[in-house]
């Protein structure tokens, strides 16, 4: 986990997504240097586990016309919205999914320049609750796989997900880690 942005900091910068902050940082030497952070709304994503499957989106953004494999999730509704509490929310809009059973499973910090956290949670026993309530820039078909075809996902370039490649990887090639997700995901 990287150190906070300073409490010196200034805000030079807010876009619509991106904060970018400054600071004056005593150096080693004893000089002193600006640095620089941005700054986003955290995002949450869903493994969300339908039965026996796996729920895998297929979407396409206008900044990005070729369809890609994602999971449900998206951006905190500004800096304090609870974890569990976006990722509920994102999930239905997406979806129209809903589940009494959550675990977090993996919170990281992506890219050491920003100060952003990705929580990727697992919703087991998921059901549907309702027609899914897409943003204007969302086009998401969405799709049940089976573990094996989850695994695979390491291999794609494409998956959106990437801060999970390492984790399906592992899951492919070591029978532990495998049992070890495979009863994460399912109770098994």
């Amino acid at each position: 986990m990287r150190d906070a942005i300073p409490p010196n900091a200034k805000m030079v910068f807010k876009g619509k997504i991106f904060e970018v902050w400054q600071w004056e940082q005593k150096m080693f030497d004893g000089s002193t240097s600006v640095f620089e952070r941005l700054r986003r709304p955290n995002t949450a994503q869903v493994v969300a586990v339908v039965g026996d499957k796996i729920l895998l989106q297929t979407q396409q953004q206008p900044d990005k016309m070729i369809p890609f494999p994602s999971l449900p999730g998206g951006r905190f509704e500004g800096f304090d919205e609870d974890p569990l509490e976006a990722a509920k929310r994102e999930f239905l809009e997406e979806t129209g999914y809903v589940s009494n059973d959550w675990i977090l499973w993996k919170k990281e910090n992506p890219v050491g320049k920003i100060e952003w956290t990705v929580y990727t949670f697992i919703a087991r026993n998921c059901r549907k609750q309702q027609e899914p309530q897409l943003d204007a820039g969302e086009k998401i078909t969405t799709r049940l796989i089976d573990f094996e075809e989850f695994l695979m996902l390491s291999e794609n370039p494409s998956f959106y997900e990437r801060e999970l490649f390492v984790s399906l990887f592992k899951a492919r090639f070591s029978p532990e880690a495998k049992a070890e997700l495979k009863k994460l995901l399912f109770g098994e």
